[in-house]
């Protein structure tokens, strides 16, 4: 007689407070993307020239970058709740304080103000879906708390844009900032799981005052994130040179086709990830990205720069949520804290880094050149991670014998 099989139900994935924080993270992401085509045109009216604008950016990712590691710490031992709340109390500060701000000196004064807060809020909702997300279903998990960012850097340019255009600067920045009192009312409802208890073995393994801030076991998958916001940082920043260069007008179908791939591809790489493991997704992601940027240096109409887009869209959707879902499976949960301010300041250091470097390629050769070039991070990513599942290999094979 055939004995009954026996089936195991995965655990709940869109819980209550899973919905809640993709929501709050939402309406964060949704006031913050709404500035980053506007606030420029804000400094430029207010008497800024070229390097105030590229100081805007400059400032925020600097300070932003500065707070993750301290915003890591403080989750690891004040706990979620108290940490959230004063990131987001920081955040509005700083965008309520933009409908205020008349000269350039006072607008970047907030820009420090508001990446701290940037880098405290967003370090601290990683950490919390993390709690969140049962460990069974992470990747995929992650994969939708994902596209809520997606969303928001899809949509709300457009709506910034149009808001700053239709009512002007003032309403523009009421609303952000009713956009992040929203994010900071939702945030309040969500049920913050306890800080995990420290074993002896996890207490021991903080050796030195650096491990207090940076988690070690993510500086590998950290390292792989800063590579791919290193050709991030080039499209961001450049794209709409490089249309006016090779003579597209409208450079924001890329952001829409782009946005619309990482829907697709996050929820369905993040079960894959569940399945299968990183190396699934993080290899074809590679290859996906390298033929996005290659397809974009060479477009010269809408069609080819929206085909272009789609196939980084593919990469970029897929490697993203599949490195953090790895970043926080190989820490311990008293630890997750430090793990996302480690990864997201890879991240964050990739894409001012690339923004910076491809500058200079862009000014000495083109801005399609630029592109090219920045396969070369790819390539770096693919040697480095082939390298790391060779040792990997041979460590298995030495522990078998």
């Amino acid at each position: 007689m055939a004995s009954p099989v026996h089936t195991i139900e995965s655990p709940a994935l869109w819980t209550r407070d899973f919905i809640f924080t993709t929501l709050a993270n939402l309406f964060l992401f949704t006031s913050f993307q709404m500035l980053i085509p506007t606030l420029p045109v804000y400094v430029e009216q207010s008497g800024g020239d070229e390097l105030a604008v590229g100081a805007v950016i400059g400032i925020f990712t600097v300070f932003a970058l500065l707070a993750r590691p301290f915003a890591g710490k403080a989750l690891d031992t004040l706990g979620r709740r108290i940490v959230m709340m004063i990131g987001l109390l920081i955040f509005i500060l700083a965008v309520a304080g933009y409908y205020w701000t008349t000269t350039v000196f006072f607008i970047l004064s907030l820009r420090v103000i508001h990446g701290v807060g940037w880098g405290i809020t967003t370090t601290t909702f990683g950490t919390v879906i993390s709690d969140i997300i049962p460990a069974q279903r992470r990747g995929e998990g992650m994969g939708y708390y994902g596209l809520s960012t997606t969303l928001a850097m899809a949509l709300a340019p457009l709506f910034g844009i149009w808001v700053m255009g239709k009512a002007g600067f003032g309403w523009l920045f009421f609303i952000s900032a009713l956009l992040a009192i929203a994010s900071f009312l939702i945030s309040q409802i969500i049920r913050y799981p306890s800080l995990p208890d420290s074993t002896e073995t996890e207490v021991s393994e903080v050796r030195s005052r650096l491990d207090e801030w940076v988690e070690k076991r993510a500086v590998f998958p950290s390292f792989l994130a800063m590579t791919l916001g290193l050709t991030y940082g080039g499209i961001v920043t450049f794209i709409t040179l490089f249309g006016k260069e090779v003579g597209i007008s409208n450079v924001g179908w890329f952001f829409l086709a782009n946005a619309a791939m990482v829907m697709i591809v996050r929820p369905m790489a993040g079960k894959l990830f569940d399945r299968r493991g990183p190396v699934w997704i993080l290899l074809p992601g590679a290859f996906f990205t390298v033929a996005g940027l290659l397809l974009l240096s060479y477009s010269t109409n809408v069609p080819s720069l929206v085909l272009a887009s789609l196939f980084y869209g593919v990469g970029f959707g897929a490697i993203q949520p599949t490195l953090q879902a790895w970043t926080i499976s190989r820490v311990a949960a008293n630890r997750r804290g430090a793990a996302t301010g480690t990864f997201f300041s890879g991240f964050d250091l990739g894409i001012g880094a690339g923004a910076m470097a491809l500058g200079v390629v862009a000014k000495a050769m083109s801005y399609a050149a630029m592109y090219r070039v920045s396969i070369v991070f790819m390539g770096v990513y693919l040697i480095t991670y082939v390298l790391y599942l060779l040792k990997q290999k041979e460590h298995q094979k030495s522990t078998r014998a």
